[in-house]
């Protein structure tokens, strides 16, 4: 009987430590809200250590110097910039810089319809705007392009009727814009 009381003395002992835990509140890092955990205080010191550890190895490739400022518990996160797509660029701005095809400068607003119409017929598919901004010269221009690369595929259609169309930095509708 005194064995199996010594036995049960040592081994509440033992596991004395592992009831120790105490109940941890940290921030989530994505969405800042409380998380509760229980662990020992022993591994939530070891985990906010390799928590700083990487902050600071993060700042050192980042800097390619120590960061001599005081550690702080809060995690570094870093979101890199994504290049926006043609939609959110739109729902910014409805009208940005682009392309358009200038077909044809002619002196007269007669003359810049009659382009405009022989462009029509062989291109129904695209719009034609007269711009009289030169006056008394007006542009003739066809299309909404994002980039020239994307004015490139029509430009080289457009070439075999107009000898001298170019494309040419213009504001454009975005949603007209290919």
């Amino acid at each position: 009987m005194k064995n199996l009381f010594k036995i049960l003395v040592v081994c509440s002992l033992l596991f004395a430590n592992v009831f120790e835990a105490q109940q941890v509140v940290k921030k989530d890092t994505l969405s800042g809200t409380p998380v509760s955990m229980m662990m020992d205080e022993k591994i939530s010191n070891l985990l906010n250590d390799i928590e700083d550890k990487c902050a600071t190895e993060i700042n050192k490739s980042e800097n390619e110097f120590y960061d001599h400022s005081p550690k702080t518990t809060t995690p570094k996160i870093s979101v890199p910039e994504k290049e926006l797509s043609n939609a959110e660029i739109c729902r910014k701005n409805p009208r940005i810089m682009g392309y358009k095809i200038q077909l044809a400068v002619v002196k007269s607003n007669e003359e810049a319809r009659e382009v405009g119409m022989y462009f029509r017929r062989r291109f129904p598919n695209m719009k034609v705007e007269i711009d009289a901004s030169l006056r008394p010269n007006y542009k003739v221009m066809a299309g909404s392009y994002f980039s020239k690369q994307s004015a490139a595929g029509d430009l080289g259609r457009i070439k075999q009727y107009f000898k001298d169309a170019i494309a040419i930095q213009y504001r454009v509708f975005c949603v007209e814009a290919k």
